[in-house]
């Protein structure tokens, strides 16, 4: 079994408890701390976990809503079985081989 780690993005939670119910409110506030995003980026950062998220915005984000970054993004712990690649240590390794080098015409 191998932890693999997940999270729950609820920055659509943080807003409503902040009185923030449209995407776009959050462009200008955003703009205003120095993050410039399109309303659609805006949109789907509101609505989808994003795979990646710069500090400043984290920061900028945590500001508007003055909320932490442990409000906007709860932690999960998923175990899954995952299944072995050739690479995995299931069993003992093979012994290594001396590999003798021969040019043509020598034996």
């Amino acid at each position: 079994m191998i932890k693999k780690m997940g999270y729950q993005w609820n920055l659509r939670k943080v807003m409503a408890a902040k009185d923030i119910f449209q995407t776009t409110d959050l462009v200008p506030l955003l703009a205003e701390r120095g993050i410039h995003l399109s309303r659609e980026q805006v949109f789907r950062l509101v609505t989808q976990p994003p795979k990646r998220l710069p500090m400043d915005a984290l920061a900028a984000l945590c500001d508007i809503l003055d909320c932490t970054p442990n409000d906007l993004i709860e932690v999960e712990v998923v175990n899954v079985q995952v299944a072995k690649t050739a690479g995995d240590s299931a069993g003992p390794r093979p012994q290594a081989r001396r590999t003798t080098i021969r040019r043509p015409g020598s034996e």
